[in-house]
């Protein structure tokens, strides 16, 4: 395996120094195995931050890279259940990208790498082409061209984007990993086909596990996993449902499915099955 490249930019956790001068609040996840610090107002990580962790492949001693890391949910609940990661957490928000090495130095993963970037920024800034072994990613999923998005420009960062976005993402991750190293992202579900033709070219052996809200509802978003130079055929996986529905007025409980991956941090089958 290639090694990360020292001159590569990122810095340790327990050495990035970026002022927060936003409040914040700490908040328990995967029931209580991580706290997360995080800002009170704007982009606050939700359920996509731990659904994407639980689609990941990895195992001890593999580079991941999570594009897009905000706070570094995601990224900290994949090290959380898999021991041993060489992680790096990649941020265009450098008060977002702080907060992220303090949360992993504070849930003792100190050398965690932190890159304060642009996902879209220039190859040669990143550094590491070719050395990751996975890369996962929840990128902005709303058009600014198309929709309303938030005045906050925090939460309108994490949210919305040009419509190329996805394919300057995919793009990135496509140098950053090694040959059929695997992405991981989510997507909204009604944009599935935008997804596939992204992936098309670089990426193949594509396998998609769609997320329900309750029983006979639309599914609201696609987990969606990929390898570089792949050429398995497409496979659909049996999806995850996050809500029961109880009684006559609609509530709902979390499904045992959803409580295994949100409260316990258990895999999703999308993270172990084989891409070939």
């Amino acid at each position: 395996m290639r090694a990360w490249p020292t001159n590569c930019g990122p810095m340790p956790a327990s050495r990035m120094a970026v002022p927060i001068t936003s409040e914040t609040t700490t908040d328990a996840v995967l029931g209580g195995r991580l706290r997360l610090r995080q800002k009170r107002k704007g982009h606050r990580f939700g359920h996509d931050a731990i659904l994407l962790a639980a689609a990941t492949a990895a195992q001890a001693g593999d580079r991941i890279v999570e594009l897009g890391a905000g706070v570094g949910a995601a990224g900290l609940a994949l090290a959380a259940r898999v021991p041993g990661l060489r992680l790096t957490l990649v941020e265009i928000d450098p008060e977002l990208a702080a907060l992220a090495a303090e949360n992993a130095v504070h849930n003792g993963f100190g050398e965690v790498r932190v890159l304060a970037l642009d996902v879209g920024a220039a190859p040669d800034v990143f550094g590491a082409a070719g050395a990751a072994d996975g890369v996962l990613m929840n990128p902005p999923f709303n058009d600014t061209a198309r929709q309303q998005v938030s005045p906050d420009r925090g939460r309108s960062l994490a949210h919305a984007g040009p419509a190329d976005l996805l394919n300057v993402w995919i793009g990135t991750a496509a140098r950053l990993l090694r040959a059929r190293g695997t992405l991981t992202l989510i997507w909204r579900a009604d944009g599935l086909a935008d997804v596939l033709a992204a992936l098309e070219g670089a990426f193949g052996a594509v396998a998609v596990m769609p997320v329900y809200p309750k029983p006979d509802a639309p599914a609201i978003r696609v987990l969606v996993r990929a390898q570089k130079g792949g050429s398995a055929p497409l496979k659909t996986l049996p999806g995850l449902v996050l809500n029961n529905v109880n009684g006559t007025d609609g509530n709902g409980t979390p499904s045992v499915a959803a409580e295994a991956v949100l409260r316990r941090g258990e895999a999703l089958l999308l993270a172990s099955m084989p891409t070939t």
